[in-house]
């Protein structure tokens, strides 16, 4: 079973419905953009916090989908068809693309074989480790739940800010999900660490760096290895693109684009010695 999280957008903005009087009702999966043949369904979403809500989907074989979401803007309004919603799954693999990601970016048709699928996850997970290699950090982040937690409170808004909790982590922390018990306290879920799946820059480096050593790599998945220019009419010669260099248009990314996500180490200054006492201004603690 996959969980997925949707935020509802209305009138081309984030929007959450259930103060409304609202509600999310359904999110029904298709086999393709036209939405036409349906795969799976799922019931009514779970509110985790304002503005996003959980639906949890039926196994489904691996692949990529359409979907469509069903929701209330308002109690008596009008039902409100969201079909901006793709989904590559299964989720949850520990990485920040998908191998249909991938496959896109090669020009490979959908949907994959079990093969394809296999050798553009090692690709993925060779790009992902340069990538970790490189900040210093793992790019997914660790879910860790504290139950009975009372918040610092002051607007029920803020309950969305870790400062509002009192938890300490010396890292990077988002609130997932918060779930009142009904006397005051809150089970709370916390990501700590670097969510590199919702950084745009770092997946688009993953996805293409990963897409680029399966289209050199000598396989089956990529249609052809180095990009052909021309091809003279009796085979005898080739002429091959030459790559855009750094800062044009369809060039690969490098890593110091990701520069400003390098976890950062800080040492002290060595402090020179001391003079002993009686010379120095004020005597050394024991």
């Amino acid at each position: 079973m996959s969980v997925v999280d949707y935020k509802p957008t209305y009138g081309g903005a984030y929007y959450d419905p259930e103060p409304a009087g609202g509600q999310v009702t359904s999110l029904v999966l298709y086999d393709g953009p036209e939405r036409t043949t349906e795969v799976a369904a799922a019931g009514a979403g779970t509110r985790l916090r304002p503005g996003t809500y959980r639906f949890a989907l039926p196994d489904v074989p691996p692949g990529r989908y359409w979907a469509t979401v069903t929701f209330t803007p308002s109690n008596g309004a009008q039902p409100v068809k969201d079909q901006s919603v793709r989904l590559d799954l299964p989720l949850g693999l520990g990485l920040v693309t998908s191998p249909e990601a991938v496959a896109k970016e090669l020009g490979v048709p959908l949907p994959l074989t079990a093969e394809q699928r296999d050798d553009l996850l090692t690709a993925i997970r060779k790009a992902q480790a340069d990538v970790v290699g490189y900040l210093g950090q793992p790019v997914i982040p660790q879910l860790v739940t504290r139950t009975a937690l009372t918040p610092i409170w002051r607007h029920q808004e803020d309950l969305e800010n870790p400062d509002s909790w009192p938890f300490e982590a010396d890292d990077l922390v988002q609130v997932s999900a918060y779930c009142d018990r009904g006397d005051g306290t809150y089970d709370v879920d916390f990501l700590v660490g670097l969510d590199g799946a919702s950084v745009d820059p770092i997946v688009r480096y993953v996805t293409t760096h990963a897409a680029e050593s399966e289209r050199l790599r000598p396989g089956v998945v990529a249609s052809q290895g180095r990009r052909v220019s021309s091809v003279s009419a009796e085979g005898q010669s080739i002429s091959y693109e030459s790559a855009p260099t750094t800062g044009q248009a369809g060039a690969l990314p490098e890593l110091s684009s990701l520069s400003r996500w390098k976890r950062r180490l800080f040492q002290p200054l060595n402090r020179p010695a001391r003079p002993p006492w009686p010379y120095s201004s004020t005597r050394g603690r024991r």
